[in-house]
């Protein structure tokens, strides 16, 4: 029998043509790139239907998209991951050094992959708690607001103490006279068990007297009114001390291979001796309910079950997408120099595509069959550049086609997030309402074409620095003249653009 448990439903109903169907939402055109991404997630959810035996052999075929900045190499990544609900990391391979040099190690991108995979299931699964954590904070915040006036023995602090180990002596022959026969002692720190409380500490707490049944029901009755206060919120205003976790903030240091991993658990481990565990702190009732939820909610969840959850999508289900890899091809003319750091990196690179075991400070991670996506300009140069073995490993090449005058004004207009909408709503904020013209919207389109053919092709992103060139005299001004309504009409664009048109220079006006 399969397992099927790891095929969300929602996933399990994206058929390719739904999945291009849902990319065409956000990125124009790039019919091949979206086809070519599409029988890849299917075909990982194909895979998580198998028998396992069969499932472990089957590895998943990576992609490498070559085509100009801006086309949507990245968009279609992202949102692809987005899509299928996986854990999903974007790199540049020009950050990564070959092993060897000072900078980050590519085993690097595999711990970040699995620190995005570990929030986005913590996340999941404290979402899936609210409830009880909105019952544990309002409780907490009515032991803040009303406390217990019975007689109750505080938590006795524990506190670190030493455990000796054992001891040595510093032979006087060999100081010169300047130590005399000294014995050290040497221990490590533990905090003391509970158990361990003196009996004194055991009998003050059974000599608490609680509250009398009078007291007790006025209590509970004062309780249930503050209660009330709190849900209606008449206390949201109203000052509490709570006492709230203090982690200590530790250096970032980057090292080669995986020594860091440790030493940052290390390091977390031993928080309590250097400034960390709960410290007061004075709050609103507003404040101190979100801070009390996130605890809560904190608590109720397994971190063990989310490290073996994350840990097992990652490795199922997880993306990374390497972009600039055309940076670190080797171009066939050149030799030594700095190509040979970058073939170092591309050798690094290999077996983790290849499949290999990453340990994490959440528990080794096996690269087998996660699916890389990498992309490149390749402008300079070629995917023949890159070693053999890397090409190997990257079977799908998809081309993305440069954008044009047409593709602009579709993205103008077509998307969810199209940018006339973006700007629209913008300024909406302000009470200002701009209506685009359809011939000045085409008239922008045609625009961004042209200064892409006379300029470096930056591909989509040229359509941003239009449209704030177009509307940043009207966006500075906006909170001046509310409310008001303009109409964006071909010589509204010709007027605030006719710098960039009349110079020759463009790129002292637009990027």
């Amino acid at each position: 029998m399969t397992d099927n448990k790891q095929v969300d439903e929602k996933v399990n109903r994206l058929t390719p043509k739904e999945i291009v169907f849902e990319l065409d939402k956000y990125i124009v055109g790039q019919k091949k790139a979206k086809r070519a991404v599409a029988v890849a997630l299917r075909n990982r959810i194909r895979r998580l239907k198998l028998e396992p035996e069969l499932r472990e052999d089957i590895a998943p075929k990576n992609i490498l998209m070559i085509g100009p900045t801006g086309v949507g190499k990245t968009e279609i990544a992202r949102r692809l991951a987005k899509l299928a609900g996986s854990p999903f990391l974007k790199v540049e391979a020009t950050k990564y050094t070959e092993v060897g040099y000072v900078g980050r190690d590519v085993e690097s991108m595999i711990r970040d992959l699995m620190a995005a995979g570990f929030q986005m299931v913590k996340q999941e699964m404290q979402e899936s708690v609210t409830q009880e954590a909105e019952k544990r904070a309002e409780e907490a915040l009515l032991d803040l607001l009303l406390p217990s006036n019975s007689k109750k023995t505080k938590e006795k602090k524990m506190k670190p103490v030493v455990r000796p180990m054992g001891s040595f002596s510093i032979n006087p022959e060999n100081s010169n006279g300047s130590i005399i026969g000294t014995t050290l002692q040497v221990g490590i720190p533990f905090i003391a068990n509970k158990n361990d409380e003196n009996e004194e500490d055991k009998n003050a707490s059974e000599k608490e007297e609680p509250l009398n049944e009078g007291e007790d029901e006025k209590f509970k009755a004062t309780r249930e009114k503050f209660r009330i206060m709190l849900r209606d919120g008449k206390l949201e205003d109203r000052p509490v001390e709570l006492m709230v976790n203090q982690n200590p903030q530790f250096p970032a240091i980057e090292m080669m291979g995986t020594s860091m991993e440790e030493l940052e658990s290390s390091l977390s481990g031993i928080a309590g001796f250097f400034g960390g565990g709960k410290k007061k702190k004075v709050v609103t009732v507003a404040r101190a309910r979100e801070i009390l939820k996130a605890e809560e909610a904190e608590k109720l969840v397994d971190r063990d079950r989310v490290s073996d959850e994350a840990r097992q999508r990652v490795e199922e289900t997880g993306i990374i997408f390497i972009d600039e890899i055309d940076k670190i091809a080797v171009k066939g003319d050149r030799g030594g120099g700095p190509d040979v750091s970058r073939e170092g990196v591309q050798r690094d690179i290999l077996p983790i595509v290849e499949g290999a075991t990453v340990n994490t400070k959440w528990g080794p991670v096996n690269t087998d069959h996660i699916l890389f996506i990498a992309a490149g300009a390749f402008n300079v140069s070629k995917p023949s550049d890159l070693i053999p073995e890397l090409q190997g490993r990257f079977p799908l090449r998809v081309e993305l086609d440069s954008l044009g005058k047409d593709d602009f004004l579709r993205i103008l207009t077509e998307p969810k997030n199209a940018l006339i909408r973006q700007y629209t709503e913008l300024l909406a904020t302000e009470d200002v309402k701009i209506n685009f013209e359809p011939e000045a919207v085409e008239h922008l389109a045609a625009l961004a074409a042209d200064v892409n053919s006379k300029l470096e092709n930056i591909g989509a992103r040229r359509l941003h620095t239009i449209m704030e060139a177009l509307l940043e005299e009207l966006s500075f001004e906006a909170s001046d003249i509310t409310p008001a309504t303009i109409d964006i009409t071909v010589d509204y664009v010709n007027q605030k653009l006719a710098e960039i048109v009349k110079d020759q220079d463009l790129g002292r006006y637009i990027l």
